[in-house]
């Protein structure tokens, strides 16, 4: 049986279409023909992939936008069993503007290794590299949890930097952190990213903090574990909130008061982590076209080497086996 690992090239070119189909139409301002184009392309590489998969959770369909269908099933059906959790753009609305940090994402494991949180409002979650396992938790105030990662890294609090989305729901979160006096980097758009450069430690990143989507959860867990580090994530409850939320959580499965970590949401020790660069970003440069194609930047990561594969691609488009029929 062929392996994951064996696979990963075939799994980052999946990310380079949807990066390249999303790339087509970045400041136009359309965010659904971004992610119907994103879906579009990727699909079309999904199917000429040597695997027997289904796409268990995609982030799109609680906006209404173009998304793969849940329990989608992809790939030629001639290879390892295997499911996927994919985010076709993460920051839609970014590149719909021509701003930084969109990224096309997904993970990919053995059926039957990822918890995916219900794409039914947000998720407040933390993510940091090695040095801070088993020492933080989400019962500590912001505070405490900045002060432990920055003691274990051993860093001054003027040096560590906390990477989060500007969103008014963290307005709170932000005023704790200033008063701390760390360096903050506000993006946004695309916190699957933001959760992988903090465990890498040339990115200058940190600690992610805030509140965001479930699928991505799972999809930023995968590349965390991978990488050693620790991602936390647990229901976040706001006032805004449609009353019926926690119900219909509950209802799903999802424990309300629980901390679910990298290790629950991406179970096992066979996981790939693939990213490919939409827009310029704290991860990866952007697509850029040429006159007889265009330029990608990838980054794959997996267990249970801990490899990471960083990339770029040289399309051309004539006569390639997917890009022809789209760019003819």
């Amino acid at each position: 049986m062929v392996s994951l690992r064996a696979l990963a090239p075939s799994l980052t070119r999946i990310t380079t279409a949807a990066a390249v189909g999303a790339a087509l139409h970045i400041g136009q301002g359309n965010p659904n023909l971004i992610d119907e184009k994103a879906v579009e392309f990727s699909r079309a590489v999904l199917a000429q992939t040597d695997v027997e998969g289904e796409v268990i959770a995609c982030e799109g369909p609680k906006d209404n936008a173009p998304a793969f269908l849940r329990r989608e099933k992809v790939g030629t059906g001639k290879g390892p069993k295997v499911e996927f959790v994919v985010d076709p753009v993460d920051g839609t609305t970014a590149a719909s503007k021509g701003r930084k940090d969109a990224i096309s994402a997904l993970a990919c494991a053995p059926s039957g290794c990822f918890q995916v949180l219900p794409d039914d409002g947000y998720y407040f979650k933390i993510a940091t590299d090695y040095n801070s396992t088993g020492k933080i938790s989400l019962e500590m105030p912001i505070e405490e949890i900045v002060k432990t990662v920055a003691k274990a890294k051993g860093l001054p609090l003027g040096n560590f930097t906390v990477i989060m989305l500007e969103r008014e729901r963290h307005a709170e979160i932000l005023q704790t952190l200033r008063k701390l006096g760390v360096r903050i980097i506000l993006i946004p758009d695309g916190d699957i990213a933001a959760a992988v450069a903090t465990c890498i430690p040339s990115s200058g990143v940190d600690l992610l903090i805030g509140a965001g989507a479930g699928p991505e959860a799972t999809i930023a867990a995968t590349a965390v574990k991978c990488l050693g580090g620790t991602m936390l994530v647990k229901v976040w409850k706001d006032k805004k909130d449609d009353p019926k939320r926690i119900d219909r959580l509950a209802a799903e499965g999802v424990d309300i008061n629980k901390t679910y970590t990298q290790d629950e949401l991406a179970k096992g020790n066979e996981l790939v982590f693939c990213a490919s660069g939409v827009t310029k970003g704290e991860l990866l440069d952007g697509v850029r076209f040429i006159s007889n194609g265009a330029i990608i930047n990838s980054i794959c990561i997996r267990l249970p080497s801990g490899t990471i594969e960083k990339s770029e691609t040289q399309l051309r488009f004539k006569g390639h086996p997917v890009y022809k029929h789209f760019l003819s």
